[in-house]
């Protein structure tokens, strides 16, 4: 065997890979920002776009049609329509965050930016949940306040917002890392966007009761999720529920465990990222 060339750097003087004993939070914390500031940056189109949006139906369905509406179980239409609306905002904008983030990294090629650093697919997972749970949150919020000129919100149960408005957004998050893995163009997104997450939160009970709908769509109804996010977060307010409020609250933990689960098998096989 020669010996090595005196120029020649031993390989216990190469840099080495840094090594995390747990998860690296400093990756972490940085993916999350990085995921926060993306939206944040552009705010009149990720924050106030949406609550516009909202105030719109507002005007529609409580100003415009003031008085045409009666009460949903004694409880004033304008009342009972608002928090379904701060739902859907906080639904599609958590989606919106999550999916937008990772089809852009893959068409632009820019996907190397958080591969490439010493990330686990755990980490990965967190991290984009959380940055997407966030934008959901704070446009949640941002409507909230938004509408109260319209609706006089009380507050029934603060445990129910709270739980259904971060379960939400964070399911929804993760729905979306999905989404824009799978997605190969923004299409691809779309179609997802438009057919998927669309129908379900409008065919929710958002705008009326589904107990009123007719057999079998009233059955059909609470096979969606997002029916018993909608009203336990609507619960939290009036203090009526449709649905049974412990199915709910057991489904949108479990349903948030699986899709945290699949995000981290997907990230560990690298499918339409690596490959």
């Amino acid at each position: 065997m020669s010996p090595q060339h005196p120029s020649e750097p031993s390989v216990s003087t190469l840099p080495q890979p840094r090594r995390y004993n747990g998860i690296n939070w400093v990756g972490l914390r940085t993916l999350y920002l990085r995921e926060v500031r993306r939206f944040w940056k552009v705010g009149a189109q990720t924050v106030a776009a949406p609550v516009v949006t909202t105030l719109l139906y507002m005007m529609v369905f409580v100003v415009a049609l003031q008085g045409a509406r009666p009460p949903l179980h004694g409880i004033p239409f304008a009342e009972f329509v608002a928090p379904g609306l701060i739902m859907m905002a906080i639904l599609q904008n958590a989606f919106a965050n999550a999916s937008s983030s990772l089809i852009q990294a893959k068409i632009m090629g820019t996907a190397t930016d958080f591969l490439t650093p010493p990330l686990s697919p755990l980490e990965l997972t967190i991290g984009f949940s959380l940055g997407a749970a966030t934008r959901g949150v704070v446009v949640g919020l941002v409507t909230a306040l938004c509408v109260l000129p319209f609706a006089k919100l009380g507050i029934s149960n603060i445990l129910l917002i709270v739980w259904f408005g971060l379960i939400s957004s964070l399911l929804m998050g993760m729905v979306g890392v999905l989404a824009g893995l799978w997605s190969e163009k923004f299409d691809h997104l779309s179609a997802v966007q438009n057919f998927v997450v669309m129908p379900m939160t409008f065919l929710s009970g958002t705008f009326y009761l589904v107990d009123n709908l007719p057999a079998p769509f009233d059955a059909i109804s609470r096979f969606n999720p997002f029916f018993y996010l909608i009203d336990g977060f609507r619960a939290g307010f009036v203090g009526q529920a449709e649905s049974n409020l412990t199915v709910g609250l057991v489904m949108s933990g479990v349903l948030t465990l699986v899709l945290g689960v699949v995000c981290w098998r997907v990230f560990k096989s690298g499918w339409r990222l690596k490959s």
